[in-house]
């Protein structure tokens, strides 16, 4: 079997320069590369609405803005299928099975896990009919992981491209698969997380310095951003707090525009943009020693991201003026996801021995039993 792929983001709202560097920019990549057999990438839609119940609107309208995103950044709907989770049934049906395998307490230790409900503020011990229950942990919201073993493992995927917040969840996946395959025999595909080479892009950090670029913190930069929303975002971007004056040494480490130029900037950029520096740990050298002022470094960084940017605005600009055929590329990948996810669950019925009305051998055996009694 070749080398298939399987990704995704949440429709919670356009994406950003984080899911660019931390998987849509490889996606891409490793698209045109030719490496492998199938690639899909799912917009997750039905995970999106397990925090987002109240709200089904938001991800509805949101379901577009992803595929465009999606369609700009390069990504080829002859070349890679991309679809909706929610129009794909049985990943809900293989969920279900595999919820059987995996305990309470080790959805509770996922690291993953833990982390979101502490970001979206749910209330772990909320109690039932309180005022408050609402910020209560959903049962779908809880058991993600799972839904994400199924969505993994329903097209069996090989690789599965993602930032390193994602390691746990894939861990736990192939601790399913393990399972299963342990109990039923030998069905599923254990998967492998393929992160960013580049260590700048593992998790790039808010324009405010925050340990994650997130929606929620509002400290994005967007990949439909215009350039003047760009150029906005990043003269705000925090930096070395101790760097008052130019003469002043800087740090780098830990200074937000610095990251992203680690993440987008190459050394043919200096010829075009600030041609006084050869490479950015020339330019690196000079803030650490001082008289260098961050403007001069953020404009750099604004010239980086915008020409990234560019070639992206005027594919979304030509798909924004063809929706009707976003949607019908989003309805073409969404059949052929749920032609691959019903083989899978074929086989994984088969495995459980629950396809009764499949299996000739135990009807006639049934049948030559009730008769000879």
């Amino acid at each position: 079997m070749g080398k298939i792929i399987l990704t995704g983001d949440r429709p919670t709202g356009k994406l950003h320069l984080g899911h660019f560097v931390g998987s849509l920019r490889r996606r891409v990549e490793l698209q045109n590369s030719g490496e492998f057999e199938k690639i899909f990438i799912m917009i997750a839609d039905a995970q999106a609405l397990t925090d987002n119940a109240d709200n089904p609107e938001k991800v509805r309208q949101n379901i577009v803005e992803v595929a465009l995103d999606y369609l700009s950044a390069g990504l080829d709907p002859e070349r890679s299928t991309l679809f909706i989770q929610s129009q794909v049934p049985e990943l809900c049906e293989l969920a279900f099975y595999y919820m059987n395998l995996v305990t309470v307490q080790r959805l509770q230790r996922n690291p993953t896990v833990k982390a979101e409900i502490q970001m979206r503020g749910f209330a772990e011990n909320a109690v039932e009919g309180d005022t408050q229950q609402r910020q209560g942990i959903p049962v779908g919201f809880f058991t993600y992981p799972i839904s994400q073993a199924a969505d993994i493992t329903a097209f069996k995927a090989t690789t599965v491209p993602a930032g390193e917040d994602q390691e746990p969840m894939i861990e736990q996946t192939r601790e399913i698969v393990h399972k299963f395959n342990s109990v039923y025999g030998p069905t599923l595909v254990e998967p492998e997380i393929l992160l960013p080479g580049n260590a700048a892009c593992m998790r790039l950090p808010g324009t405010d310095g925050k340990a994650k670029m997130s929606k929620s913190l509002g400290n994005c930069i967007y990949l439909s951003d215009t350039a003047d929303e760009v150029k906005k975002k990043v003269m705000g971007m925090y930096t070395d707090p101790d760097h008052l004056r130019v003469e002043d040494p800087g740090k780098v480490e830990g200074n937000t525009v610095f990251t992203y130029l680690d993440a987008f900037c190459r050394d043919e950029h200096f010829a075009k943009y600030l041609p006084d520096y050869a490479s950015l740990d020339e330019l690196k050298a000079h803030y650490r020693r001082g008289g260098l002022g961050d403007v001069k470094v953020k404009r750099l960084l604004i010239a980086v991201l915008n020409e990234t940017l560019d070639p992206i605005r005027e594919r979304r600009r030509y798909f924004e003026q063809h929706i009707e055929d976003v949607y019908e590329f989003l309805r073409r990948g969404s059949e052929c996801a749920r032609a691959a996810a019903a083989e899978t669950l074929a086989d994984v019925r088969r495995s459980m021995r629950i396809d009764y009305f499949d299996d000739a051998a135990l009807i006639a055996e049934q049948a030559a039993r009730y008769r000879n009694e």
